[in-house]
């Protein structure tokens, strides 16, 4: 049965493309798919050019035939079959017949980025993001729509309790509910929406739409020749710069003005030739910025310039930029493969991308992507182009700018998202270089010139879709930051809990203060993306807080935000799960810490302990460095370890709960014809004071960033302490994520009172001894300041801590790490009679040693910087001179100090334990005999007497005579045959007597003090034998 449908849609298609902007359909039904070729037939109507083409996104399930020769086959088998009438073929059959469209996956959306359709249509509303929504939307040019497909509801408000796919992602172990609040709030924004419509699946129109009543036709605003009064300008511009070179036929290729106006910008640049200049461009997402900047990189290479460097966070967001180069290189009357050349780079698995072009036409001239952080490469460069500049941080851009021309482009709100830091800081501190440069007569200082593009490609001015989209997804917030008239001391400041019910329940005052909060998230270091709100509003376990100075009650009017944290809390895992991960090597989605410290220390304790993660935490442009988010951190922490609301006994195993407003309001049983959606009315308060809230009992607070040195001393002030430094740097930053952790007080965890660490003091015990061993490999170029901070050793010994302390931490045998030659050659550095590369074998393991104080001598922190680089880290005395800003007399200076400390240490330390191992002489020990010498010398003299009485009294002792009788005269008659029988001359003859030799008693008794004396002298020479062996065991 035909239907007449309502002249409001076409009216609202009609104007659309009369004023080039677009229009949006929702259309809820099981049938709604067969409206779709309706709304493409009257937008095909109100069109003058072709057939507009269509571009249908999906989930994973098309339920037709994407394929056209596939789906040729299908008619081809149903006409064999007799079952094809193309009379009664359905109208839907035949405009999926067309061919005009292109069929994408939800996953595969990056693809379709750079190209324009003239119809979107979406479906499966389960799997659509932000991020999806405003990618695909984005793509649709002025006067096309956009038409979103649900299935059938009972109730619009059922929308808010539908279970999206993303939802998943937000489940933890412990938080396991998600709340659709992104969905409530995006429903009653279509109602805001001038240029939207929802409707059934007879186009019916329902009384959400209700504003579309009082629609009416718009006249067209065009000149004679049918040119409308915003091409006027470009059509003149082209005409003005028509024979100029290379401007004329560049500025062909602009699609608006303020695209024209800012090729010129860049042009002008380029050929004043002045090497030290900005100009940059900042414009919402598509504006034509890379487009320009391509078209100018042609004008540059048809000038003469040489050395081209483009640099972006990747490859990919290049795509543009290169496209634009060669379509200016082909007005130019240059030729692909006789004049220039793309070289191509596999980036992934399915994506290759150009990253450089070679061209030869008049001399060898190249344009070359680099990476961010490889600005070393930029020695020769003559102009740097830095595409998506807001997307690299800020330290990274600031090494880029040299002596040289520089253009920046940077997306101040878009889908893809990035932070504001790189407009707000780098481009006030050029403006402020380039007043004074131009206020000095020398003209030294850098140029600077600043481009804004507000009219889009796509669509003209104004279009409602994009005013509605950035309002849904925060995307210009840029305005939304209002200035602070009174900036209260940090101490005098309070935190606050933010009802995520009431923020994002699209009253008036809740979107307002959402805006402010969003503001300061863009405002801030982090590249945000219209995600991260869908996650604040349906992740169970996230949770806002917001610092507000004292609040005036007397005052109708919001209070300014200083600060915003998110949290999300984490943990609670069963040891199950624990040892599960583990075993197979996979982490789930969220409780990022808990995962990450079971995995670096393999315990299955820590997860099941509950703790928050700070995932973000922002202070007002206008309030940096105030103490603001310091007071904010320490407000937190004190609020979970239970100072601010005391956590009663009967408390403790209770979970928070807050009654959730009541989300439908479709109890009515009305149908979707009668619904009227509205905000909730009995919404709680928007902010609760701290004090009137019973905090989560935690264990831990931890935070995951980006490793820098402004970051870390930040949290380190807190008493924050790393477990988790990332090996790999990150593609873009270059820099290594970093993971924290503070304990806080609690009782159910036993821990060492003398530990400030708390329960973590042994893991970042460990942690510090690993860092330190990657410092030499891993970390090697990690600026020592940094590295400094992140061990943060002990240097000053002077108080010394209590013995049982430090006795499992000194060193107790210096052999073990150095032999008694390595102390010879230190001895010698020492006394200036070596090099120092003597002795560089021995600096790693004096360094690890000092590090790990086993070697408690006091430094000054320039000596132990030094140690750290030349130990640590291996670095050479020129790297040094480079990273210190020091002379090389000074660092080797410090450097001998250091080892003059060491050695004095080591010395005496190992004195006595290296003189053991020389060879000695025998010791003599000196002990008073029994004797005395009176007795002694009374002894000698008796002896003397004895010995000459007895002498005296032998020559008349018969006895003593006797022994020299013959016997017998054969031994005399022997004697006297062996002289020949004669007498000699002396008259003495020899005869051997056979007697014994009888000694006198008084002989005997003469000798009895000798023995004495031998025998003292034998007991003194055992016992020193027995002393010696005592000593030597």
């Amino acid at each position: 049965m035909r239907k007449k449908v309502d002249e409001r849609i076409r009216t609202l298609i009609e104007n659309g493309v009369k004023s080039r902007h677009r229009s949006m359909f929702v259309i809820i039904g099981d049938k709604s798919r067969d409206q779709i070729v309706n709304l493409h037939y009257m937008l095909s109507k109100a069109q003058i050019k072709s057939r507009p083409n269509v571009l249908w996104c999906y989930k994973h399930k098309l339920e037709l035939s994407s394929h056209i020769k596939k789906r040729a086959k299908q008619i081809k088998k149903m006409m064999q079959q007799g079952l094809w009438d193309p009379e009664k073929a359905d109208a839907f059959s035949l405009f999926a017949e067309s061919g005009e469209i292109t069929y994408c996956l939800y996953k595969d959306s990056e693809k379709v980025l750079g190209n324009t359709f003239g119809m979107c249509i979406l479906q499966d509303f389960e799997a659509l993001q932000p991020n999806l929504l405003a990618r695909t939307i984005e793509t649709v040019e002025g006067g096309g729509l956009v038409v979103l497909l649900l299935r059938s509801l009972s109730s619009l408000t059922s929308l808010y309790t539908m279970v999206m796919d993303v939802h998943d992602r937000y489940r933890t172990e412990s938080h396991s509910e998600a709340t659709g609040r992104f969905n409530e709030r995006f429903l009653l924004s279509l109602a805001s929406c001038k240029a939207c419509v929802v409707m059934d699946d007879e186009l019916n129109v329902l009384p959400i739409s209700s504003h579309i009543r009082s629609i009416t036709s718009v006249p067209v605003k065009e000149d004679s020749e049918g040119v409308s009064e915003v091409d006027q300008g470009l059509k003149k511009l082209k005409e003005e710069l028509n024979e100029d070179f290379p401007v004329g036929p560049l500025i062909r290729k602009c699609c608006t003005l303020d695209q024209g106006k800012a090729v010129i910008t860049f042009l002008d640049a380029i050929l004043d030739k002045k090497l030290c200049g900005t100009v940059a461009t900042f414009a919402a997402r598509g504006r034509g910025k890379s487009a320009a900047l391509g078209l100018s990189i042609a004008g540059a290479i048809a000038v003469g310039y040489s050395n081209i460097f483009v640099t972006a966070p990747s490859p990919e967001n290049l795509r543009t930029l290169f496209e634009f180069i060669c379509k200016g290189l082909g007005v130019l009357d240059y030729k692909e493969h006789e004049h220039f050349d793309l070289v191509k780079s596999q980036i992934s698995e399915h994506k290759i991308v150009t990253t450089r072009v070679n061209i030869y036409k008049h001399h060898r001239q190249t344009i070359q992507y680099i990476l961010p952080h490889e600005h070393e490469k930029l020695s020769q460069v003559e102009l740097l182009v830095v595409d998506e500049a807001a997307a690299i941080p800020l330290p990274m851009v600031k090494s880029l700018l040299g002596p040289y021309m520089v253009f920046l482009s940077s997306t101040v709100n878009g889908y893809e998202g990035t932070g504001r830091s790189l407009s707000l800081k780098l481009v006030q501190q050029l403006q402020e270089q380039s007043h004074v440069s131009s206020k000095s007569t020398e003209g030294t200082g850098r140029l600077f010139k600043k481009i804004e593009l507000s009219e889009s490609i796509r669509y003209a001015s104004g279009d409602p879709i994009e005013s509605w989209l950035n309002t849904l997804l925060c995307l210009d917030v840029s305005n939304a930051i209002p200035s602070i008239s009174r900036l209260p001391p940090a101490n005098e400041c309070d935190l606050y809990y933010v009802n995520r019910d009431t923020l994002f329940s699209y009253h008036k005052d809740s979107e307002l203060f959402l805006q402010r909060m969003m503001a300061l998230y863009v405002a801030s270091h982090y590249k945000n993306s219209p995600n991260d709100l869908q996650l604040m509003a349906d992740a169970p376990a996230h949770h806002l807080f917001v610092l507000l100075g004292p609040v005036d009650e007397s005052k109708n009017q919001l209070p300014d935000i200083l600060c915003v944290i998110q949290v999300s809390l984490e943990g609670q895992i069963s040891r199950q799960s624990a040892i599960q991960s583990l075993s197979h090597g996979h982490q789930p989605f969220g409780d990022q810490i808990p995962w990450k410290f079971c995995e670096q220390f393999r315990d299955t304790t820590f997860p099941s302990l509950s703790g928050a993660r700070i995932v973000r935490i922002a202070t007002h442009p206008n309030a940096m460095r105030l103490g603001y988010g310091s007071q904010a951190v320490e407000l937190l922490t004190r609020y979970y370890e239970g100072q601010l609301t005391p956590i009663s006994e009967n408390d403790v195993d209770d979970k928070v709960h807050i009654p959730r407003a009541r989300v439908t309001e479709a109890a009515e049983k009305v149908s979707l014809l009668e619904e009227t959606v509205k905000p909730r009315t009995d919404l709680p308060h928007l902010l609760v004071h701290l004090r009137e809230r019973r905090p989560e009992k935690l264990h831990y607070i931890g935070v995951s960033f980006g490793l820098t040195l402004e970051l870390f001393r930040f949290w380190k002030k807190h008493r924050f302490a790393p477990f988790y430094i990332g090996q790999i740097p990150n593609n873009v930053t270059g820099e290594h994520s970093c993971m924290v952790l503070k304990s806080l007080n609690n009782d159910e965890v036993e821990v060492d009172e003398s530990n400030q660490w708390g329960f973590y003091g042994p893991f970042y015990q460990d942690f510090r001894q690993r860092f330190a061993k990657l410092l030499a490999s891993t970390f090697r170029d990690m600026e020592y300041k940094l590295a400094m901070s992140i061990i943060d050793p002990k240097i000053n010994f002077t108080e010394q801590e209590p013995i049982k302390t430090t006795a499992d931490k000194l060193l107790g045998s210096v052999k073990e790490y150095l032999s008694p030659h390595d102390m010879k050659r230190l001895e010698a550095y020492v006394d200036n009679l070596a090099d120092f590369h003597l002795i560089l074998d021995l600096v790693p393991t004096l360094s690890h040693l000092y590090f790990q104080e086993k070697i408690p001598v006091t430094l000054s922190h320039a000596q132990a910087c030094v140690l750290l680089c030349t130990g640590l880290q291996n670095q050479n005395i020129s790297h040094i001179e480079g990273q210190m800003k020091l002379e090389r007399q000074q660092i080797l200076s410090l450097f001998i100090k250091v080892m003059k400390k060491f050695y004095k240490h080591l010395y005496g330390l190992a004195s006595k334990e290296i003189e053991s191992t020389m060879p000695r002489l025998k010791e003599i020990v000196m002990e008073p005999h029994s004797v005395s010498v009176d007795e002694d010398l009374n002894d000698g003299a008796k002896q003397v007497e004895d010995d000459m009485r007895s002498k005296s009294e032998s020559l008349f002792t018969p006895e003593l005579l006797q022994r020299y009788a013959i016997e017998d005269g054969e031994s005399f008659d022997n004697v006297l045959q062996s002289t020949g029988g004669k007498i000699p001359t002396g008259g003495l003859v020899s005869v051997k007597s056979n007697r014994k030799i009888i000694k006198s008693e008084k002989e005997n008794g003469s000798h009895k003090s000798d023995k004495k004396r031998r025998g003292d002298n034998h007991s003194h020479n055992k016992s020193s034998k027995k002393e010696k062996k005592n000593r030597s065991s």
